[in-house]
């Protein structure tokens, strides 16, 4: 039962929180650049629709790793699966990763994607200054948060159905990136944790 006791201390919200801020700025800045600099309204629709999508991933990730088993991940990595002992990361730190994968990438993602909704509607209104702007406003803004919220319930549906799936396929990933990469960068401190 001790084992449900919560990872995350004030330095670490505190850490999320400047995370969070640079991400935010990150995201925005890139997707103003990409809706500036393009006079191709489709590839801007299509920038926004991949924002939406990385909220969606990102929620069905945050959603699975809280409703994963860790037991099947080591029989797993008892014959050294790939991705097996990631998956017990993941699951031994569930409220981190489901912090950082629901309120900090999620709720970024669904941010950046309205104030992108809005650089969409006004470059629309310079392009065609005969449209109104009020309708086309509720348009886009009422479309994102429906592909957002539909998006987000399927994926929870997904995530409850399948968790192990789901974090198994994150942790082969991991363990890929950890290959290439020629070490950890996820779990550099999970041998002190013990």
């Amino acid at each position: 039962m001790g084992h449900n006791k919560s990872s995350v201390s004030g330095s670490y919200i505190l850490l999320v929180g400047i995370g969070s801020f640079s991400l935010a700025v990150i995201f925005a800045i890139i997707s103003e650049l990409f809706v500036r600099k393009l006079d191709n309204i489709a590839l801007s629709f299509i920038i926004l629709l991949v924002i939406i999508f990385i909220g969606i991933i990102s929620d069905t990730l945050g959603t699975a790793v809280t409703a994963a088993q860790e037991t099947p991940f080591h029989a797993m990595a008892a014959k050294r699966v790939m991705g097996a002992q990631q998956g017990v990361y993941l699951i031994r730190n569930a409220d981190r990763v489901a912090n950082i994968a629901n309120d900090v990438i999620g709720d970024i993602a669904g941010t950046v994607s309205g104030a992108l909704g809005i650089s969409i509607v006004a470059r629309l209104i310079m392009l065609n200054p005969g449209w109104d702007a009020f309708i086309l406003n509720i348009l886009i803004t009422s479309s994102v948060a429906s592909i957002t919220v539909s998006g987000k319930a399927l994926g929870k549906k997904f995530a409850l159905s399948r968790p192990n799936n789901i974090i198994f396929f994150v942790g082969k990933n991991m363990a890929r990136l950890e290959k290439l990469l020629g070490q950890d960068p996820f779990r550099k401190n999970r041998r002190s944790k013990g």
